[in-house]
């Protein structure tokens, strides 16, 4: 479909096709590279916009700070919000997924849920400093009142934090194992 309407556009308009639109907000709107928009067709991806858009939003100095803190597994809810707001800017995950070539195509049935990340995001702003920089002070008397800060239920605070210790937990065998050791981490 996309493909026969670029070729449609130039035959009716006589002008080339300079950008086009892969969602509906402003952001979606990029350069058009024929070659790009074929490989995306033959479901091969768009690895080069991929790392455009990626180049477009992450901070340098911010991505080194926080593969330290991923050395060290002081990584914080805080710094998880960061990813996901930057995540964000680079558009739809189902826009960006579509550019990894061999994902998009086995995937491209498959929904995937943005509330998620809506809900996490939200979850995470209802939360004080404190408790983004320390998860494990989380009674139930503040969890409630994260939940009903996010307009989202306790259980839906309980699994993001397990979620969190979960990773942490990996992040720590991580640390641990040496680089030949890493396939057992994974289970390999």
């Amino acid at each position: 479909a996309r493909g026969g309407a670029a070729i449609s556009i130039r035959a009716v308009t006589g002008k080339p096709l300079k950008f086009i639109s892969v969602g509906e907000k402003l952001e979606a709107v990029e350069p058009f590279h024929p070659d790009r928009m074929a490989g995306r067709i033959l479901g091969k991806g768009d690895i080069v916009t991929f790392v455009e858009k990626a180049q477009a939003v992450v901070d340098a100095e911010k991505a080194e700070k926080l593969e330290a803190k991923l050395r060290r597994a002081e990584f914080t809810l805080t710094d998880f919000l960061d990813q996901l707001q930057q995540l964000k800017k680079m558009g739809s995950l189902q826009g960006l997924v579509g550019m990894i070539p061999g994902v998009g195509a086995r995937i491209k049935d498959a929904q995937i849920d943005e509330r998620q990340f809506r809900h996490t995001e939200a979850l995470i702003l209802s939360m004080t400093p404190e408790e983004r920089e320390q998860p494990r002070i989380l009674n139930a008397r503040r969890r409630r009142r994260i939940a009903a800060g996010a307009g989202l239920s306790v259980q839906h605070v309980n699994r993001l934090i397990q979620q969190y210790d979960q990773m942490m937990g990996m992040m720590k065998k991580l640390r641990r194992a040496g680089p030949g050791q890493m396939r057992r981490v994974f289970g390999g």
